[in-house]
């Protein structure tokens, strides 16, 4: 049977109560907000329906609110914002697992300088030397304009060689800046794995980051929410991870399945099945 396609959220609005959305590639490109996403939202909170937004941005969601804002995403558009920084700033505090258990004292940072202080408060210290540090946390590359993998490998060979284990606080690959696709976190994660390294993701599509929405959503019955992402690997993997719906958003990272605006289905299917993770329905553009 074919992937089901759908004109607009309308169609299926009646069926769910809460809507788990991505945010950098349903709401926004890292510029502006998609053409019609913001009365998507507002004609879904007219329908009574929760939105909910789960970003593997790797920062505090109330940064992330601040910024977003910047971006023409107004607070009042969404009910609860999560991110991947909130679930890496909970792991590491409350060392809630073997492997965050056994974390050392002290990190060393690879990413942005936005990104600096997400683990401040939480019981641990940044490190400059990466000689001193027991264990690395990866936000992004240092400039994501010009970075590769490849500048990563000294750096990451010397943390090879101390054991290090690794915390990737965005296991994103990639996200389109306007109408750039510019690497993230989980590239290098990916990386330092291939490397040999020990990595533990703190994002989509491992299911942390829902269990908290799921806790926001004050007992809304899982059948009752759906799961919109542009992202095989993150989003639509995740949604099914947790078992919810969800809506595959072509005009996102995968916006070479538009051709014209006019979706192909079998394409889309294709990509899914190749992808191992199949959605419960697609759509063009995160419009009403």
């Amino acid at each position: 049977m074919t992937l089901p396609l759908i004109n607009g959220v309308s169609e299926i609005a009646e069926q769910y109560d809460a809507l788990i959305l991505d945010l950098w590639g349903v709401v926004h490109n890292g510029v502006e907000p998609y053409p019609g996403v913001l009365d998507c939202m507002s004609k879904l909170h007219e329908a009574g329906k929760k939105v909910v937004l789960l970003s593997n941005a790797p920062r505090t969601s109330d940064k992330v609110k601040d910024q977003v804002a910047g971006f023409g995403v107004p607070r009042e558009a969404y009910d609860v914002l999560v991110t991947s920084g909130d679930v890496t700033r909970l792991h590491v505090e409350r060392r809630d697992d073997d492997w965050h258990a056994a974390l050392g004292q002290n990190y060393f940072h690879v990413g942005p300088k936005r990104d600096h202080g997400l683990l401040h408060g939480t019981g641990v210290d940044e490190v400059d030397d990466l000689a001193d540090a027991d264990f690395v946390l990866t936000s992004g590359l240092y400039d994501d304009d010009v970075d590769t993998q490849a500048d990563y490998d000294d750096l990451f060979a010397q943390a090879r060689a101390m054991n290090l284990p690794m915390i990737c606080a965005n296991p994103d690959l990639s996200v389109m800046r306007g109408d750039k696709m510019v690497l993230c976190a989980g590239s290098l994660a990916v990386h330092y794995e291939n490397m040999g390294g020990n990595v533990r993701y703190n994002g989509k599509p491992h299911a942390p980051g829902y269990e908290l929405c799921f806790e926001r959503l004050a007992g809304i019955d899982k059948s009752r929410i759906i799961g919109v992402g542009d992202s095989f690997r993150t989003d639509i993997a995740g949604a099914n991870n947790v078992g919810i719906d969800s809506l595959f958003v072509l005009g996102g990272i995968h916006s070479e399945l538009l051709n014209d605006n006019q979706p192909d289905a079998q394409a889309i299917e294709a990509a899914a099945v190749e992808a191992g993770q199949m959605p419960t329905a697609a759509i063009p553009g995160f419009y009403w």
